[in-house]
C-alpha cells in the first residue's frame, strides 16, 4: 500500500480530493494532515471518515520535525499540498500568518518530503511534491471588452448562452508572476521554493494554479456561501465598488479530478494552469445566485435584489482574472464536466439544504466539538 500525504484536507477544496482519492483507490494510504484552524472542519469527511485507507492527522505544517517523522512513520510517497491560508481580506489585516503558513509551511514540507525521500534507496523515484496554487499569482487582466465577448475556445461547461471573456488575454503557464496582495505574494513565494527545490535538489515537483472554486463545504467567508446564507436569511449583501471585478469560477468537484490526473500523470517540473472557461462580473453571479436562491425557497425570484450593498472597495482590488486551460485539456485531457448554470443550481440547493453544517461552521461550534474530540484521544 502506497500513502500520500493531503494537506489541508479538512477545509473546501482539500475535502474533495480526500474524499475522491479515498474512494478511488481503496489500496492507497490517504493520510489528511490539517491543522484544524477556523477554515478546516472534519464535517466535511464524515462520509470516508472510517474508511480503512483513510488516516487523520492534527499538524501545523510548520512542525517540520512532526511532519518528518510522518513521513518516515508511514514511508510517504507522495504529498498534494493544499494548506493555505486563503482570504485576501485576512492576509490584508493580517499578512504575518499568511507568510508563515504559505511559505515556511510549504518549505516545511518540502525539506520534510526532501531529507526522507533522499534518505531511501530509490531516492525519488516513484516520488511526487504536488503543489496546488492559484492564478491570482499572476497579478490582474485588464477589462478590453466590458460587455463581454465569445471566447477563441469552448468546453462542455462553456457551452452555456453567458459564457463570456472581458478580453482577449488570459493567464497561461508562462505568464509573468505579478502578485498585488498580501495572499498572492505569499503563495507567489510558495511557488518558487517549490521549483527551487526540483532545480536545485532534482526533487519531483509539480505546481497548478487554478481560478476560484465554488461547492459544496465552502468556508462562508468566500462570497458564494455567504451570499447564500444571507439572502436566506435576508442580510444584507455587501458589493466591494461597484461590482464589476471579474472571475473564473470552476466547481470544486471539477477541480478535484484535475488534480488526481495530474498528480498520477502530469509531466514532473511542468506547470498546468486550471480555470472553468468561465468568466463572470461579480455583480451578475450575484444576481444570479438571488434569482436561484429565491426560486429554491419558493420565494418570488428576484425578489432579493433590494439586498445588494455596494460598500468601499478592497485594497489592491484585481479587476480581472481568466484562466486559460487549453495546456491540461490538450495534454492529458481535462475540462471542466458542468455548465455554471448547473453547478450553481447543486450548489444553491447544498447549501440550503445543508442549513445545520452552515449554522455550526458560522457560530464555530464545529471548532469546540472536534477540540473536545481530540483532546480526549
Amino acid at each position: 500500500m502506497k500513502s500520500i500525504i493531503i494537506t489541508g484536507g479538512a477545509g473546501f477544496i482539500g475535502s474533495h480530493v480526500v474524499r475522491l482519492f479515498v474512494r478511488k483507490y481503496p489500496q492507497t494510504k490517504i493520510i489528511n494532515v490539517d491543522k484544524l484552524t477556523y477554515a478546516g472542519n472534519l464535517a466535511n469527511l464524515k462520509d470516508i471518515e472510517n474508511a480503512p485507507n483513510y488516516m487523520f492527522v492534527k499538524a501545523d505544517i510548520c512542525d517540520f520535525d512532526t511532519i518528518y517523522s510522518l513521513m518516515q512513520n508511514e514511508h510517504v510517497d507522495g504529498i498534494i499540498h493544499l494548506a493555505a491560508e486563503s482570504h485576501v481580506d485576512r492576509s490584508i489585516k493580517d499578512p504575518f500568518t499568511f507568510a508563515r503558513t504559505n511559505v515556511l509551511g510549504t518549505l516545511s514540507m518540502l525539506q520534510a518530503a526532501k531529507l526522507y525521500w533522499e534518505s531511501l534507496p530509490e531516492k525519488y523515484e516513484g516520488k511526487r511534491f504536488y503543489h496546488i496554487s492559484t492564478d491570482e499569482v499572476y497579478g490582474a487582466l485588464e477589462i478590453t471588452d466590458p460587455e463581454g465577448v465569445r471566447p477563441p475556445f469552448t468546453t462542455k461547461a462553456s457551452s452555456s448562452e453567458h459564457h463570456l471573456a472581458y478580453g482577449t488575454e488570459f493567464f497561461v503557464e508562462t505568464t509573468k508572476y505579478n502578485p498585488h496582495s498580501p495572499y498572492s505574494a505569499s503563495k507567489a513565494s510558495s511557488d518558487h521554493f517549490v521549483r527551487a527545490f526540483h532545480d536545485t535538489y532534482g526533487m519531483p515537483t509539480i505546481v497548478t494554479n487554478c481560478s476560484n472554486n465554488y461547492g459544496p463545504y465552502q468556508f462562508p467567508e468566500k462570497l458564494i456561501p455567504l451570499f447564500i446564507n444571507n439572502i436566506r436569511h435576508r442580510k444584507p449583501l455587501p458589493v466591494y465598488g461597484k461590482g464589476e471585478n471579474v472571475r473564473d469560477w470552476l466547481y470544486v468537484e471539477d477541480h478535484a479530478r484535475a488534480i488526481d490526473l495530474i498528480f498520477h500523470q502530469g509531466r514532473v517540473a511542468d506547470t498546468y494552469n486550471i480555470g472553468g472557461f468561465n468568466e463572470w462580473k461579480n455583480i451578475d453571479i450575484i444576481r444570479v445566485l438571488i434569482k436561484t436562491v429565491d426560486r429554491q425557497l419558493g420565494r418570488k425570484e428576484g425578489e432579493d435584489l433590494n439586498l445588494i450593498t455596494f460598500v468601499t472597495d478592497r485594497q489592491g482590488h484585481d479587476m480581472r482574472y481568466a484562466i486559460d486551460s487549453r495546456k491540461l485539456q490538450k495534454e492529458l485531457g481535462w475540462e471542466p464536466s458542468l455548465q455554471f448554470e448547473e453547478g450553481i443550481e447543486k450548489t444553491v440547493r447544498w447549501y440550503l439544504n445543508n442549513q445545520e453544517w452552515l449554522d455550526s461552521v458560522t457560530s464555530g461550534d464545529y471548532q469546540t466539538y472536534y477540540e473536545k474530540m481530540y483532546a480526549n484521544r
